[in-house]
């Protein structure tokens, strides 16, 4: 029947399965020629067939379901990162989405947005949450630290607080991109069952909101430009840029930049008037 192909999935796998300590699960006892678990160790704590899991490291059997992966990522203990390796390497895509609260944010994402002194940066959650932010973003956009946690939401802020939106200089087109962008990211995270009760809370409270959730708009975030009413230094124009958080898919990034010199000094003066605490 000639030898089996040796395929990167089978190699993968392989490769994944020499790293496991057998003791650490349970499987001990009887002298291994190879390091890792068996083929048949992994097979039943993923609960699927030895056999299969055979075929599958052998080349052999076509390609495998997202549930078998699924399974087997469970059974080799594998992390997001390699987890998603294994589908690539598997079904040729990366595995749908799974939503999980946010933990907050490190230390030394921290320091990142704190070197951005003039640049107003947060860092948000799929359901846009606040997590963190920078002093430019206190001053400029909103004092967060000022707010209890469950208020720090882009969307209850700007539908549900008549300050921020009075600070909008075109608010038909910011509420239309706002509800837009966040739909795609909500769908993006997998979290369209979690959002139920936050979108209930802002049709409550905004008829605006209400009517484009139902429009059904789907929008990337990517790049774009912002123009705010401050009320100590007037007229603002900044520009900001999305970013992807590598390793954590449930934060992003956003950072403000001013446009124009001479707004980057007034937000530098006004950061020097106002002293850290």
């Amino acid at each position: 029947m000639g030898t089996p192909p040796d395929t990167a999935l089978g190699r993968y796998l392989r490769d994944c399965r020499a790293r496991l300590d057998p003791a650490a699960f349970g499987f001990s006892g009887t002298r291994r020629r190879t390091p890792g678990l068996r083929r048949e160790e992994v097979a039943q704590r993923a609960n699927i067939s030895p056999t299969w899991y055979t075929w599958l490291e052998q080349g052999r059997g076509g390609a495998p379901s997202a549930d078998v992966l699924d399974r087997i990522a469970g059974g080799l203990m594998l992390t997001d990162a390699e987890r998603e390796h294994l589908f690539m390497l598997g079904l040729g895509r990366p595995p749908e989405v799974r939503y999980t609260p946010p933990e907050g944010i490190t230390p030394r994402l921290q320091r990142l947005l704190d070197a951005l002194e003039i640049s107003p940066a947060i860092v948000k959650t799929p359901l846009w949450d606040v997590v963190a932010w920078n002093r430019a973003a206190a001053a400029l956009l909103t004092d967060y630290g000022a707010l209890p946690p469950d208020q720090r939401n882009i969307l209850r802020l700007v539908f549900g607080n008549a300050r921020i939106r009075s600070a909008q200089t075109d608010w038909d087109n910011l509420a239309s991109f706002l509800v837009a962008a966040f739909r795609a990211d909500v769908a993006r995270a997998g979290a369209m069952s979690e959002v139920g009760g936050l979108v209930a809370e802002l049709c409550a409270i905004s008829p605006d909101f209400e009517r484009l959730w139902h429009g059904n708009d789907v929008r990337a975030h990517g790049e774009g430009a912002k123009r705010i009413r401050h009320p100590e230094l007037g007229l603002i124009e900044l520009e900001y840029s999305s970013f992807a958080v590598d390793g954590r898919p449930d934060l992003g990034m956003i950072v403000y930049n001013p446009v124009r010199q001479g707004d980057a000094d007034r937000i530098r003066a006004l950061l020097r008037s106002h002293p850290a605490g």
